[in-house]
């Protein structure tokens, strides 16, 4: 979700503001105050201005008891916000016991063939990290055992997305986020977001999860991790 201040638009910021007092209705001081000394959005001859403004722009209404509240367009607004908020939480919940479970699988005795071989590419902290990221991230392109290859845009905080790509042919994992490039690429360990896709690769179809896995881990020396 994004919280970034947007400045530059009145009815943006008065609905950035609900989301973060969250009530459906407020007194003017009381929101005056929020702005100000809460919020420290603007000094209070500003938040007043802003408020003012709002309320001639039919952004916030003034209901019969002189109460404050958001437009209905802003509402429905704020409601879609929050519904979109609740999927992403209960994602985030998901992802995480898939993870907790795997964990689990990957730490007792009896591993199952995919844990052990997904163990060998990555440590905890990368395993907790990738829990993070959300399955809808990720666009898979290819997944094909028989041509030996997997491809998978990945959206991440830059404007054009991470790509995977692991091609069994060539022996070359290719992938071009920060922590791949600086750290992981020359170990020939997993980043977040390759964990991530094998953890959805082995929801999708598991046996070729692990040929997948398999072929990198047997024949490692020879494979290159590329950025």
């Amino acid at each position: 979700m994004n919280f970034s201040i947007p400045r530059n638009k009145t009815s943006e910021m008065v609905l950035y503001i609900w989301k973060i007092i969250d009530l459906p209705y407020i007194s003017y001081n009381d929101l005056l105050y929020k702005i100000s000394f809460e919020l420290f959005l603007f000094p209070p001859d500003k938040a007043r201005n802003f408020i003012n403004a709002s309320i001639n722009n039919n952004l916030i209404i003034k209901d019969n008891n002189q109460r404050l509240k958001l437009s209905k367009t802003l509402n429905e607004q704020l409601q879609n916000w929050h519904k979109e908020r609740k999927n992403v939480v209960l994602e985030k919940i998901k992802s995480y016991l898939k993870i907790t479970h795997l964990k689990k699988d990957i730490y007792k005795k009896d591993s199952s063939k995919f844990s052990i071989l997904f163990n060998a590419f990555v440590d905890k902290g990368t395993l907790n990290r990738s829990v993070t990221i959300s399955d809808a991230a990720f666009e898979l392109l290819e997944y094909d055992r028989s041509k030996g290859l997997i491809k998978s845009k990945v959206a991440g905080t830059k404007e054009e997305s991470y790509i995977i790509e692991i091609d069994i042919n060539k022996k070359i994992l290719h992938h071009n986020c920060h922590d791949f490039e600086e750290r992981r690429a020359e170990n020939k360990k997993f980043c977040k977001h390759i964990t991530k896709l094998f953890l959805l690769l082995k929801e999708k179809n598991n046996s070729s999860a692990e040929f997948f896995l398999n072929e990198l881990a047997e024949e490692i020396d020879k494979w290159e991790f590329t950025t």
